[in-house]
This record gives structure tokens, C-alpha cells and sequence, in this order.
């Protein structure tokens, strides 16, 4: 015997709704996503901001974070050689020790940029010489420039009757009336031990070892290692000392504000908590102040400051003071209010006066959870601290705020943007190895 179920034309219906409402939705939730990148896209100018980016300026850019150029400049009215790292007056050779790939001889001046690129200055103009393609040769002619090149030239060539321009894989060169000048890009950080001044410069490594360990002195009034000591922390290019004031600075504003927070907090969040503050009103006002002072952004408050006490480290601190009290005096209320109260009721048999009571019955309750947060938010801060420096004039920001308006010595912001890395995760296992210290024994 066979059954045959049939549903009735109302259930049919819902069924069938059901099912059409899902498929509706499946579809749905994409479009949706893509009308709002869609929207996205138009209000926030992508296409505008596509057309203003200038890749060839960002590779410059990225290409001076791990190498340095050196500077080849040729006064075209006095005839004057200048050779300097990076442009830097500090980083400017001596005319008798100049890199073995510049060969100065009377008017003339050879410039090997290796891989067979060879620039030559002299009394009458310049010449360079590129491998594949031919020889440019560049000379000045009533009141311009003659520039004589194989035809057509290739787009990495701008030339006018002022300025001639020439940037190839092995560097880049420029013609004016006043001045010719090459850049020649070399891997790595000069100078970034000791400056053209100093005489360990001209050293080898093994060389430095040997004089760090017996060879004759230096300078006779110090150890060769303490003259070292001295001459990488005075150095004028990279400026070490500076750099590491500046990061003590930015540590030291992280924790005076954190833990300056944490003091003021924790007796706040005593009168915000309900099992701790029997006046109702007093805590609705404490919690409201919190919510204000969590509400305005870290960085507003920041500018705030700046603008009432005047720039610096300390205001800085301030700074992170108010924004964690506030955010503090929420975590520290809340975890007081979820205390065990037995604890609570075992000290006030004793006799115990409130005082004592919080002191024995609820701080070592709450101590792990209010440390561990106190902590994670140094750790935050000390991140943050960078970006607050950069406001008020102090600490690493200062420096590397200085060093991307130049875009000038783009591999200081390399430096320094290693040094906040290294920080950060030197504070991260500090912090990491403290509360394992204090909390778990």
C-alpha cells in the first residue's frame, strides 16, 4: 500500500516564500558590500587620488630606506669639486681622500658608476657614457645647453635649453648653467658609526678590532674604545645621542602617564563601584566623568594640552594621564564590583576597619586583573607615545616627524621607524616577564 503526502497550497506558499527570501538575501548582502565600495571609492576620491600619486617620487622614496647616494657636484663658473654624502655638509669628503670610483685630475673628473656607466666632467660641459645606448654629451652654447645624444631619446632623458636630466638603473644625473651633479647609489647606512671626521672611518673592521685592542693610540688622552664610544655618540650625521635622549623620552612619557593614571584610578574606582560607594549619586557622577574622558580620542586631548600648557614630554604625559584615567577608572570600578565578597565578610569579622578590609580583603583580589591591565596599556602607550611626541615637539615623534618633512634623509626614517619597532617589543617582553613576576610568583 503506497501513501502519497500532499502539502496543502498555503503551506506550499510558505515554503516557497521562505525560500525566495533566502535567495534574495544570499544576493542581497554582496550587493550591498559592493554598493558601499562603490560609494566608498567615489566619495573618498580614489580615482583623483590615483591620478595625483607620484610612483616614481614614492620609489625614490623607498629606494633611499636601505641605500645612500653620494653627491657629485661640479660648480660650472668657479670649476669647485664637491663630493658629500647624501648632500650633507657633514658628510663632505676631504679633496685628497675621495672615493676610489672618482678619479679628479686638473679640469677633469671621471665618475664610475659600475656596470659600465661612466659620467666625465670637464672645462666644457659633461659627458655620460651608457652601455646600449651611446654617449651623451652635453655642452653650454649661447647662454643654453647643447645636448647631442642618439636619436630618439628615451623617456628616462629630460632635457630643455636650461636643464639636461638622466636617470638610469646605476644612478642619476643632472645639467644646469650653474652646476652639474650625479648621484651614485650605493647599499647600506653611511657613516653611520663615524663621520669623514673621524679617523676610524678609514679603518677596515679588523683594523677598528686591532686598534680597539692594542694599537697605538688615537687620541692620547683616551682609550681608542672610549674615543670610539665617543666619536659614534657625538656623530653628526646620524646623531646617536640625540636619538637615544629622544627614545628614553618617549619611554618615560609612556610611563609616567600610565602608571600616574593607575595612582589617580584606583581610588576613583573605589568611589564608582557599587559595592564600595553606598551614594548612588556620587557614583553616577564618577562614571559619567570616565565616559567623557574615555569619549574624547587620546589625540584631541593631546592638542588640548599642547595648546594650555605648551609643547614637551611632560605634556605628553598629561596627556596619556587623562585619557587612561578615564579608562582605567572603568576597568578598576567593574573589577571591584565582581570581587568575592566572602573574602570581604572574613576580614570584617576580625573587626576590621574599612580601610583594612580593602587593603587585606579586596586589593589582593583584584591586584592580577588591574596590574595585567595597567601593563598591556604601557605597552599600548609606549606605542602611542611616538605619535603623541610628533604633537607636543618630544620623544622619537619629534625626530621623525623632522625627518619625513625633509624628504630629505629618508634613511633617518628607517632608522627611527626600527628603533619604535625595537621599543615596542622590548617593552612587550619586559611587561610580559613582569607580570609573570608579580602575578603568578
Amino acid at each position: 500500500m503506497t501513501t502519497t503526502a500532499t502539502l496543502s497550497p498555503a503551506l506550499t506558499d510558505t515554503v516557497l516564500t521562505r525560500f525566495a527570501r533566502r535567495r534574495l538575501a544570499a544576493f542581497a548582502v554582496p550587493l550591498a558590500i559592493l554598493a558601499y565600495l562603490a560609494y566608498a571609492a567615489i566619495a573618498f576620491d580614489i580615482a583623483g587620488l590615483a591620478g595625483r600619486a607620484r610612483m616614481d617620487n614614492a620609489a625614490v622614496l623607498l629606494a633611499d630606506f636601505w641605500q645612500h647616494k653620494t653627491h657629485v657636484t661640479r660648480d660650472n663658473r668657479t670649476g669647485a669639486l664637491r663630493v658629500a654624502i647624501d648632500g650633507e655638509a657633514k658628510g663632505t669628503y676631504p679633496p685628497d681622500r675621495l672615493p676610489a670610483w672618482i678619479a679628479a685630475e686638473g679640469d677633469a673628473t671621471r665618475i664610475d658608476l659600475g656596470h659600465g656607466h661612466v659620467v666625465t666632467y670637464d672645462a666644457e660641459g659633461a659627458r655620460y657614457d651608457v652601455p646600449g645606448y651611446g654617449l651623451i654629451d652635453i655642452r653650454q652654447q649661447d647662454g643654453g645647453l647643447r645636448l647631442t645624444a642618439p636619436e630618439p631619446l628615451p623617456d628616462w632623458i629630460n632635457a630643455s635649453d636650461s636643464r639636461v636630466s638622466v636617470t638610469t638603473e646605476a644612478g642619476r644625473f643632472a645639467y644646469t648653467r650653474a652646476k652639474v651633479e650625479t648621484f651614485r647609489y650605493q647599499p647600506g647606512w653611511a657613516l653611520f658609526f663615524f663621520t669623514l671626521d673621524s679617523p676610524f672611518h678609514y679603518m677596515s673592521w679588523p683594523e677598528i678590532a686591532a686598534s680597539a685592542l692594542w694599537g697605538p693610540r688615537v687620541d692620547p688622552g683616551l682609550p681608542n674604545i672610549a674615543a670610539m664610544a665617543r666619536d659614534f655618540w657625538t656623530n653628526a650625521m646620524w646623531r646617536h645621542g640625540d636619538v637615544i635622549w629622544a627614545m628614553f623620552e618617549t619611554v618615560l612619557m609612556a610611563f609616567l602617564g600610565t602608571f600616574g593614571a593607575a595612582l589617580l584610578a584606583l581610588p576613583l574606582g573605589f568611589m564608582a563601584a557599587r559595592n564600595m560607594m553606598p551614594l548612588g549619586a556620587l557614583r553616577f557622577g564618577l562614571r559619567r566623568v570616565f565616559d567623557f574622558i574615555r569619549g574624547v580620542d587620546g589625540l584631541i586631548w593631546t592638542i588640548v594640552l599642547a595648546r594650555a600648557f605648551g609643547p614637551g614630554p611632560m605634556t605628553g604625559a598629561l596627556a596619556i594621564l587623562l585619557t587612561d584615567t578615564g579608562s582605567f577608572g572603568k576597568m578598576f570600578s567593574e573589577a571591584l564590583e565582581n570581587i568575592d565578597e566572602k573574602q570581604v565578610e572574613g576580614i570584617r569579622s576580625t573587626g576590621a576597619g574599612a580601610v583594612q578590609r580593602a587593603r587585606f580583603g579586596v586589593i589582593p583580589q583584584v591586584t592580577p586583573v588591574l596590574l595585567s591591565q595597567v601593563l598591556y596599556f604601557l605597552e599600548s602607550n609606549t606605542r602611542g607615545a611616538t605619535v603623541i611626541g610628533a604633537i607636543v615637539g618630544g620623544g622619537i615623534g619629534l625626530l621623525l616627524t623632522q625627518a619625513i618633512q625633509t624628504q630629505k634623509d629618508w634613511e633617518d626614517v628607517a632608522y627611527y621607524m626600527v628603533l619604535i619597532v625595537l621599543m615596542v617589543m622590548a617593552m612587550d617582553s619586559f611587561s610580559g616577564w613582569l607580570r609573570r613576576r608579580l602575578i603568578r610568583g
